[in-house]
């Protein structure tokens, strides 16, 4: 996926690097691979499960943290999907964000939405989930899904 470069416009001091981490978690059924998927901003906007990783954890430890966190899910981190970047604004402080998502297999739980952060949480069939992903980016993360697990057909 393309990355973004740094805008020269904006000075190095109203500039910041942000570190995210978060996955796809899922399972497969009689009906075929579900994903997990939450919606914030009032449940307008549906993605993945993600957050910032914390001093000293590793991004596959967040990813998995996140999605307990998120979703009340537990699950076991398959493999690294990808690395995305795009560039937002806090305040007057322009943020460059990396985001790693991995693959994380279904383990345990059932879905608890964080109250503080997520409206919604819930399971999705796999192609249901690609059309409901807010963002380009996340949705071409749920294809790359779909094509690795297209012979996987083992209830989880």
């Amino acid at each position: 996926m393309a990355s973004s470069s740094p805008k020269p416009d904006i000075p190095e001091n109203d500039r910041r690097i942000a570190y995210s981490s978060g996955g796809v978690i899922y399972r497969i059924g009689a009906g075929g691979v579900e994903v997990a998927m939450i919606a914030t901003n009032a449940s307008q906007r549906w993605g993945l499960p993600k957050g910032h990783v914390r001093r000293g954890e590793t991004a596959e430890d967040a990813a998995v943290r996140e999605i307990a966190e998120e979703t009340g899910l537990n699950g076991a981190v398959d493999h690294h999907l990808a690395t995305i970047d795009y560039w937002f604004r806090a305040g007057s402080t322009r943020v460059h964000k990396y985001v790693d998502f991995f693959l994380v297999r279904y383990l345990s739980g059932g879905i608890v939405p964080q109250q503080a952060e997520v409206d919604d949480a819930r399971w999705v069939p796999l192609d249901e989930a690609v059309q409901l992903a807010s963002f380009e980016r996340e949705r071409e993360i749920l294809q790359q899904v779909r094509k690795l697990l297209a012979g996987d057909k083992t209830p989880t």
